[in-house]
């Protein structure tokens, strides 16, 4: 029993200044940043130009800034409405009776689990004027040219149906999991009470989901604000900066063009946001359990 307790305190003792190193280096990550924010500096100089507040009136005036916004706001409510909404699908067709049930959940969550820089080169291929994509429009005789990546009125939405189709299991798993919560008994007399189906989803399951669908509108947020991979790796935020995102941009400006300090302003400006995003949805979070 000593020995046992000996561990655990030795563990305790390992563990929390590990902790408080990685609180540290987290913080002061960020006042670098901050500082770096108000510097002129290309990254390999050896004195930085004090700037002031230039950096930030310089994005407020950057017409790629307001774009990387525009993008995201768009990217997070068409990807969250859809994607939610085929992993609630989903979760509630295979709580009913489904034959190879476990087999249909492990190919909805696969796609979650593959690394993007996998996929990119796959899905670019596919996408291309000489993919598989036009290969199969060609054989059934459709006249559809796939360019849809080189066109800023489309790229956008190709890397939508991407990233719903990689994420649509994580909202799948969490919305299953919700409904495995829900009493059976009250669904039974509902559909004995004459409710249908449909009916039942509407006004019984889904607003008792209410929880798990702002959890989900919470990664969503954070996700659509640090979007990075996938816009990177098949487009590289462009035609025309169409599929430019604020990580996206921060790369370009920090390592591309050597404008760190720039780029440190942007940081930190998608560091504003995402905790804005995050306390609002918190707050709806805390609302609902009220």
């Amino acid at each position: 029993m000593k020995n046992k307790l000996a561990y655990r305190n030795n563990g305790i003792v390992w563990i929390l200044p590990a902790f408080l190193f990685l609180v540290i280096i987290i913080y002061y990550s960020i006042i670098f940043t901050f500082r770096l924010s108000a510097m002129d500096w290309d990254g390999l100089s050896p004195e930085m130009k004090s700037v002031g507040f230039a950096n930030y009136i310089k994005i407020f005036k950057d017409d790629v800034f307001w774009k990387c916004i525009k993008n995201t706001i768009k990217y997070f409510i068409i990807t969250f409405v859809v994607q939610n909404f085929l992993g609630f699908i989903f979760a509630a067709i295979l709580h009913s009776e489904v034959r190879f049930a476990t087999l249909h959940k492990c190919l909805i969550f696969i796609p979650t689990i593959l690394a993007p820089a996998t996929m990119a080169p796959v899905f670019r291929l596919m996408f291309s004027p000489q993919g598989m994509l036009q290969d199969l429009f060609n054989k059934v005789h459709i006249p559809i040219t796939v360019d849809w990546l080189s066109k800023p009125q489309t790229a956008l939405y190709v890397l939508m149906v991407i990233v719903v189709w990689e994420f649509t299991g994580m909202s799948f798993i969490l919305y299953y999991a919700a409904m495995s919560q829900i009493d059976r008994e009250m669904l039974e007399a509902a559909q004995i009470d004459g409710a249908g189906n449909f009916r039942i989803l509407w006004t019984m399951v889904f607003p008792s989901c209410k929880g798990t669908t702002i959890s989900l509108a919470m990664l969503g947020v954070i996700g659509a604000l640090k979007t990075f991979d996938i816009p990177y790796l098949i487009t590289t935020g462009g035609p025309d900066h169409a599929t430019e995102f604020l990580g996206t941009y921060i790369y370009r400006q920090g390592i591309r063009q050597s404008h760190l300090g720039y780029a440190a302003a942007l940081s930190i400006m998608l560091l504003l946001l995402a905790v804005i995003g995050a306390y609002l949805t918190n707050r709806a979070n805390q609302e609902e359990k009220a």
